[in-house]
């Protein structure tokens, strides 16, 4: 199995592909440019030199989303329409988790305000780009700081929710994202419920800013099993 991150060399998608790629998954880190997508995971590589990397690669953004078979969106709500308008081709029944989220900074607004979009949430709306094309669009990675992603090789102390209308494609990438250490994920149902999941970012970084912290994250106590 092969994992794209799909605008991965931010902090988010970066730190999403390390942690993958420590566990032993193959991964794409995809860029808009070829040489930058390269020159990241080159710079990755000789940063954590302690740890096995050689499974992990850059590439293009549409030459990324071609060569996996899980793909995971990781852009600013604005570059988002136009990524995925540019790798719709390569989407075709694949599973896409996508970690936007619709904060005011956008549109150049703060971090902890959130952007009502037309299509509910933003995840909402990459399944409405890529319709037609069956590909089974999960919200993921929302709720889980940068700061935590890039605190290598510390657990990640958080929950992460995720929703989609295809079950056993949830299962799927539930298996995926629980290979990094700390993390449990959470089904909360189906993809309407990504509105819910992304307006918590917003809460979570406002309570970063006002407590000094980088780590606040969110755990769901009491359910062992979430159902749909």
């Amino acid at each position: 199995m092969v994992v794209s991150v799909i605008g991965g060399t931010g902090p988010q998608g970066l730190g999403i592909a390390l942690r993958l790629a420590i566990e032993g998954v193959e991964v794409i880190v995809g860029s808009r440019k070829e040489e930058k997508a390269l020159t990241v995971v080159e710079e990755a590589k000789e940063k954590y030199a302690e740890y096995d990397l050689s499974n992990m690669c850059g590439m293009a953004n549409e030459d990324a989303a071609k060569e996996g078979d899980i793909l995971i969106l990781t852009v600013p709500l604005a570059a988002q329409k136009p990524t995925l308008e540019g790798i719709k081709e390569f989407c075709t029944d694949k599973i896409v988790l996508d970690a936007t989220v619709p904060l005011e900074t956008a549109i150049g607004g703060k971090p902890f305000r959130f952007v009502d979009l037309m299509e509910g949430s933003a995840a909402e709306r990459t399944a409405k780009i890529l319709e037609g094309t069956g590909a089974k669009v999960i919200c993921a990675f929302c709720n889980i700081s940068n700061s935590h992603l890039s605190n290598i090789p510390e657990e990640i102390d958080c929950d992460c929710l995720i929703a989609g209308d295809d079950k056993q494609s949830k299962e799927i990438a539930a298996e995926l994202i629980n290979k990094i250490p700390g993390i449990r994920t959470i089904d909360t149902g189906i993809l309407e419920k990504a509105r819910i999941i992304e307006k918590i970012t917003p809460l979570l970084i406002g309570l970063n800013i006002k407590y000094k912290s980088h780590y606040g994250g969110l755990r769901i106590t009491g359910i062992p099993k979430l159902d749909e």
